[in-house]
């Protein structure tokens, strides 16, 4: 039981800490407060986050099984074409070792990027300013989302 709560803890405190990283590159803020911030932003748009983190998951395994499958499969017919003779089956089991690292690196750091998308796309709908920050293409759409979150009468723009 103490090390179920460990593990617990340790899980909210890793979840917190990649946060308050994302935060400190997006506000230029100190740790603690850095840390706060994200907490606080998380438990505002917990939905949001609940979502991603969802979808997230299921891109996840999509992009394991692909990265894997297509390193395997592409390994095992550049072996059948350098050495016909030979069994291809330990080659590509070492594929398949090698390709679950890259494409556990991979997905963590695009695990990273939609984290920080949506923190970025979050604190730009709560800033006053964001104008200044938001590429042209995209300032509707976050003028729309500002403006049904504060509740305003909203008028798309194609």
């Amino acid at each position: 039981c103490v090390q179920c709560c460990i593990w617990c803890f340790e899980k909210c405190i890793k979840f917190l800490n990649k946060n308050a990283y994302i935060q400190i590159a997006l506000l230029g803020t100190n740790f603690c407060k850095s840390a706060k911030e994200a907490f606080f932003l998380i438990a505002r748009n917990f939905l949001r986050f609940g979502a991603i983190a969802a979808l997230s998951g299921i891109i996840h395994g999509i992009g394991f099984v692909c990265i894997m499958s297509g390193t395997v499969v592409a390994g095992f017919f550049y072996i059948q074409e350098l050495h016909e003779d030979l069994s291809p089956f330990m080659p590509c089991v070492c594929f398949l070792f090698v390709s679950y690292v890259v494409s556990k690196l991979y997905m963590n750091v695009f695990g990273l990027a939609v984290d920080t998308s949506l923190q970025c796309f979050i604190v730009a709908e709560e800033m006053d300013n964001a104008a200044d920050f938001v590429p042209p293409v995209l300032k509707s759409f976050v003028n729309c989302q500002d403006a049904k979150r504060k509740g305003e009468d909203v008028k798309e723009e194609s």
